[in-house]
């Protein structure tokens, strides 16, 4: 895949955004939180993220070392999307590609990360 605009959103529809990037290659981490709700993430600069509907909507959780806000929808629950700073200290978006209309599981990369052991 290259890189184009997406739509997402959460079930509901109360949170939805556009993101630009290539979301071809996914993360799907085994940490406490990933491994519970079974997101597959894609990493993109928050430059390439535009949150069209839904900031009030959304609820968020920190856990661990609470660098990383995990939104969700307040009405819905779902984790479409999270903000946080990438290693160089850039803001990124970190997009669960589930929930983005148009992608065809069958077709990603998916790389395995060992998030429980960080």
């Amino acid at each position: 895949m290259e890189a184009q605009k997406y739509t997402g959103s959460c079930h509901c529809g109360n949170v939805r955004f556009e993101v630009q990037g290539d979301m071809s290659n996914v993360i799907s981490c085994n940490c406490s939180m990933c491994s519970r709700t079974g997101a597959l993430l894609a990493f993109v600069p928050a430059a390439q993220f535009t949150l069209l509907k839904g900031e009030d909507a959304q609820g968020v959780y920190k856990f661990n070392k609470h660098v990383i806000e995990h939104l969700f929808c307040k009405a819905c629950g779902i984790r479409s999307f999270a903000r946080g700073k990438g290693r160089e200290g850039a803001e990124m978006r970190a997009i669960n590609v589930r929930c983005l209309e148009g992608i065809d599981l069958d077709k990603l990369t998916i790389k395995k990360v060992d998030g429980r052991s960080l």
